[in-house]
């Protein structure tokens, strides 16, 4: 049976991964994401992940990731039929009847899809023969060796114009399948007898995601030809703006190397095969801007692909076009990067030239999604007036306004915003605090151990972020495990989620280190998300720079076990919240040592401060020791 692919995501948008995959696996909450021992391995650390925002689930110890659907396939052993049958009846969806018709075009398209299998072993066996030879000259110079061709099913299709035509008749097609297919070409006012469409070309037949053929494109091997490249026409198996050039070979490749791999968007087939060629996982759009539906399929198999664009100025246009198409489907997990080839080459050439390991370099130098826009906006026209530099934030508040995920568009606003301010400032002026909380006590305010004179003496309408941290750093450094949980904060923003209150409360339990706490917590209620990367960015730009240094060498030097390369992301983060819940027990306990001085002429409230005192100082001697580590439940 044939499922749309809006029959599917209706599926999956009704049920949670982690209800389905928690049935047989025990998950447990680790930010915004669920682990547990894999399924599939035996194991005593965790490394099996589910993520319900991407709706899919990742096992380091196998390699194996998928969806709702893969993962009852491979845990179940159920065909893919099987296993939509059993979630359908789950999610409440009533499953598609397979009416008469629609059973006649299933076969149909069947049908054509053999044909074109049998078409592409023709123009396969073409590029072999003697007929064949300026194209396989071509391929050499090219730099695609004679081993590589049957790995892309590379093909030749001969300057005669019936020669595919009267090879697939003699196997038994009819001329209406093959003109519906689009090998053939049916003459205006049907004058003439239909004939080849592809001659005297180099042919790369163009799959779906299942890796069926389901149309071609030819290189023209006549510089003197009309169209250098030619795709086939639409047809009932092939919808050019929906179709990715060699996306099934790139799932393989994402497959085999695993979260964190990229996935690039290039122009045309030979850089396809170039990229895969160097193990990158690639794909081309079908000669045309790339479009709505072919967004969907990349974000289906990668969060944030890259798109690379030729360096001149139609490569800017073609990147300004897909930034204006991108921006109202951008969504937490679902956005894009630039990377573009310098040197006036493409990503073809590296390979010829320089090798993999060049070709790799240049694409992992990336632009992200906000940078390209705002860059693209800022060069739009000059800001040597007040007006034109009006003009600018203007175009910036509008752009964010494209985007429909709320959370994200007061993120981008954030942003953008922050990379204005830095570039009108004048060079000499203080950098503006975004943070505008309320009065010292008020709830934006902190409170808990910051209450008090200290915020008292500092707090204005408006205060500099880095006058009110920098007064406080005079007097003394950083308490190094406080910067230790700030900076494994601002690393992976995602162990705030559990404790949002009570970094409101009590920030990172360093009067020095409270305007920072302060704005984390305005953007983490105003963009829900934070990505790491531009968390550093807005807060350099927002006058927390040399805090963050400072921040830097305290932690450095007090040597928290969670901010060490060699700690797994589990290990790490649960090391953290020890530490976070730690300093938080702190604070509190110092909060109730104040209370408790006001009535120490009662003889039970004596007993009450000393057992709260013994107990923040039990805490103290465990921290400067380093014992605190040996019971935080990390290993």
């Amino acid at each position: 049976m044939r499922f749309d692919d809006h029959f599917l995501e209706e599926i999956k948008s009704r049920l949670r991964l982690s209800d389905v995959i928690g049935r047989s696996v025990k998950l447990k909450r680790q930010g915004r994401e669920f682990v547990g021992l894999s399924p599939f391995n035996k194991e005593k650390s965790p490394s099996f992940y589910v993520n319900d925002d991407k709706g899919f689930f990742h096992d380091f110890s196998s390699g194996k990731h998928g969806d709702l659907i893969s993962f009852l396939q491979e845990t179940e052993r159920l065909t893919f039929v099987e296993a939509v049958e059993r979630l359908a009846a789950e999610a409440g969806v009533p499953m598609p009847v397979a009416d008469a018709r629609s059973a006649e075009q299933e076969r149909e398209r069947a049908g054509l899809a053999d044909w074109l299998d049998q078409a592409a072993r023709w123009f396969e066996g073409e590029l072999k023969r003697p007929g064949g030879r300026d194209a396989r000259d071509y391929l050499i110079r090219r730099g695609l060796p004679e081993t590589e061709w049957a790995r892309f099913r590379i093909g030749y299709a001969p300057n005669g114009r019936t020669g595919l035509k009267d090879y697939l008749i003699a196997k038994g097609a009819r001329p209406g399948e093959l003109i519906e297919s689009g090998v053939l070409i049916e003459p205006e006012e049907g004058k003439g007898q239909p004939y080849d469409r592809f001659r005297e070309r180099i042919i790369f037949p163009i799959a779906d995601q299942r890796g069926r053929v389901i149309s071609f494109g030819g290189r023209a091997l006549d510089p003197n030809a009309r169209a250098k490249y030619l795709n086939g026409p639409d047809s009932p198996l092939f919808d050019k703006g929906r179709v990715l050039y060699g996306l099934a070979e790139a799932r393989k490749l994402l497959h085999a190397a695993g979260d964190g791999a990229p996935m690039v968007v290039v122009e045309g087939y030979m850089d396809v095969i170039a990229c895969q060629r160097a193990n990158i996982a690639a794909v081309a759009p079908m000669g045309t801007a790339l479009t709505e539906g072919q967004m969907e399929l990349l974000w289906r198999s990668h969060p944030e692909p890259t798109l690379c664009f030729d360096g001149d100025a139609a490569g800017r246009r073609a990147a300004s076009r897909a930034i204006d198409r991108a921006m109202p489907h951008l969504k937490p997990g679902r956005s894009f990067k630039f990377a573009i080839v310098t040197g006036g080459k493409d990503p073809d050439d590296v390979l010829r030239e320089q090798g993999p390991l060049a070709l790799k370099a240049q694409l992992s130098e990336t632009t992200p999604f906000v940078d390209a826009l705002f860059t693209r906006e800022r060069d739009s026209e000059p800001l040597d007036t007040p007006e034109r530099k009006s003009g600018l934030k203007q175009r910036l508040r509008a752009a964010a306004k494209l985007i429909a995920d709320e959370d994200l568009a007061g993120q981008y606003r954030i942003d953008l915003f922050a990379k204005f301010d830095a570039l009108v400032r004048a060079p000499d002026a203080p950098a503006k605090a975004p943070w505008r909380g309320n009065a010292p006590g008020g709830r934006k305010g902190g409170g808990g151990r910051f209450k008090g004179r200290q915020d008292e003496a500092n707090w204005s309408p408006f205060p500099t972020a880095e006058g009110k941290a920098g007064a406080v750093r005079l007097s003394r450094e950083i308490d190094g495990m406080a910067a230790s949980v700030a900076k494994g904060a601002m690393e992976d923003p995602h162990r705030l989620d559990d404790h949002l209150e009570a970094l409101q409360q009590h920030g990172f339990g360093d009067p020095a280190l409270l305007e920072l706490a302060k704005e984390i917590i305005r953007l983490r209620i105003e963009a829900d998300v934070l990505d790491s990367g531009a968390l550093a960015r807005h807060l350099a730009s927002s006058g927390f720079a040399t805090l963050l240094t400072d921040i830097d060498r305290a932690a450095a030097k007090a040597g928290a076990p969670f901010l060490k390369q060699d700690v797994t992301l589990a290990a790490a983060r649960s090391q953290w919240s020890h530490a976070f819940e730690t300093l938080s027990r702190m604070a509190a306990l110092e909060d109730a040592l104040e209370t408790a001085k006001l009535d120490l002429d009662e003889s039970s409230s004596v007993a009450s401060f000393m057992r709260l005192k013994t107990e923040r100082d039990k805490l103290k001697r465990a921290i400067k020791s380093g014992t605190i580590w040996s019971d935080d439940g990390s290993s």
